[in-house]
């Protein structure tokens, strides 16, 4: 180990995350939406009903809008008969209005005429025609609309109706600023009446791969290339994360074709760039000087596994505001995933005005014994013990079982099929080399099933 490599020279995960959360120059600017297009986007202010939600008194069951007194004693044996005065269609006001002796047909969902208390069931009813004869009990509410109805049993005041506002008051608040729309809350702010929201603009991420053995997916590779997986897996990550991506290509490890890259980025308006590769100390490695070029680095060398050669800075303004983050990733693809997920994640989150950067902790239990680099916090690839419908099984204290993905290939930098079954990560602190089987730890869920949009 050299003494760049001792642990004491490297930034703990904590303080990286910090440096890099304090230098987001806050949550992008606001814009409005139509509340259609608004699914997993970030409310810049509380969301607010406009109406209430059910708007008005209405139906809960098709049936028959009554006056709860008047049936108080109805039975099988002994009905009480009601002359039936009109319809009340969904979609419109009743015409009619409930009287003593009277009933109005209803459907489900439909404003409550004046004067009734209550709605009887269809299936507690029998129609009877004008020339006196029953209909069949429990049929359906359609049809032509009978002379009168027996009802069979009483119902109390309030009965299968649901009042205005009993769900929504207008002026309520129905979506808190800062959490993304999920789709019930898309369709509840629809039916509270609202059209449009102010949303945080998307935040815009410059994604540039660097290499010169790099490849774009399909091409030919010659003697000495390999396909890029970081850059379509930066742009997934992003898209996953709320951004919305600039797509800045590959290029090779000279240092005047970065900077020229990565100052196109800076005047697409970029939030932040995202480079893979070059953060190392190669002769290769141009990354360092490429962000000095443009702005200043903050940190390099975090001490992390995998994903040690993580560095951050800054391009700034004549006036030193931020004009943009920089990041850059190692160029193994599972450490890019890893330094994403620890890292930009949360600052993307930062930038598009979420409340919440980081997903809930988890518990997990060790299936296998597992090591580590001295000194640094590693974040394994594993995958979750689950039971026969899929779900995550759990131990008596709550403990998910995992196990290390990747099986024999092992737990290496660039072993991308390890990363692609992996369900998440799991956490062994600096101080443990080594952790036995049945040891616990903490488990970081990853963008998949189990890990959701919030």
């Amino acid at each position: 180990m050299t003494v760049a490599e001792a642990p004491s020279q490297l930034m703990s995960v904590e303080t990286a995350l910090e440096r890099i959360l304090a230098a987001v120059p806050g949550s992008t600017p606001p814009e409005e939406i139509a509340i259609a297009d608004a699914l997993w986007r970030v409310p810049s202010h509380p969301v607010v009903a406009t109406v209430s939600l059910p708007p008005w008194d209405n139906s809960a069951m098709d049936g028959y809008a009554i006056r709860a007194a008047e049936v108080a004693e109805a039975t099988e044996s002994d009905p009480v008969r009601l002359h039936v005065i009109g319809d009340a269609p969904p979609g419109a006001a009743a015409t009619a209005a409930v009287s003593a002796g009277t009933a109005v047909r209803i459907a489900t969902g439909a404003p409550l005429p004046a004067g009734a208390d209550a709605v009887v069931p269809v299936e507690l009813t029998t129609p009877i025609d004008a020339a006196g004869h029953l209909g069949h009990r429990g049929r359906d509410a359609t049809g032509p609309l009978p002379a009168a109805c027996l009802v069979h049993s009483s119902v109390p005041a309030g009965g299968s109706i649901r009042r205005g506002g009993s769900d929504i008051v207008a002026g309520q608040t129905i979506a808190p600023a800062g959490r993304a729309l999920t789709p019930s809350s898309v369709a509840l702010a629809a039916g509270a009446g609202v059209s449009t929201v102010e949303v945080h603009r998307r935040p815009l991420i410059g994604v540039l791969a660097t290499g010169d053995e790099l490849r774009s997916p399909g091409q030919p590779l010659g003697p000495a290339g390999i396909p890029d997986a970081n850059g379509p897996g930066l742009r997934a990550l992003v898209r996953a994360a709320g951004g919305e991506v600039v797509d800045l290509g590959i290029v090779g490890d000279h240092l005047e074709d970065v900077t020229r890259r990565l100052r196109h980025g800076l005047e697409r308006g970029v939030d932040a760039l995202i480079v893979s590769g070059g953060v190392s100390v190669g002769p290769f490695d141009v990354i360092k000087l490429a962000f000095e070029s443009i702005g200043r680095l903050d940190l390099w060398r975090v001490a992390v596994q995998p994903g040690k050669p993580f560095a951050f800075g800054t391009a700034e303004e004549a006036n030193g505001r931020t004009r943009a983050l920089l990041f850059g990733l190692p160029g193994n693809p599972v450490s890019t995933a890893v330094t994403f997920e620890l890292f930009v994640r949360p600052a993307i989150r930062r930038l598009g005005g979420h409340e919440r950067l980081n997903r809930p902790p988890d518990r997990a239990v060790l299936l296998e014994d597992v090591s580590k680099s001295h000194g640094r916090r590693a974040f394994l690839r594993v995958v979750v013990e689950r039971d026969a419908d899929g779900a995550p099984r759990r131990d008596r204290e709550g403990r998910i079982p995992v196990r290390l993905a990747g099986g024999a290939l092992g737990q290496g930098s660039h072993v991308l099929s390890a990363l692609a079954v992996a369900d998440a990560l799991a956490v062994i602190p600096e101080a443990a080399d080594d952790l036995a089987a049945g040891s616990g730890v903490e488990l970081r869920w990853l963008d998949g099933p189990d890990a959701g949009q919030a």
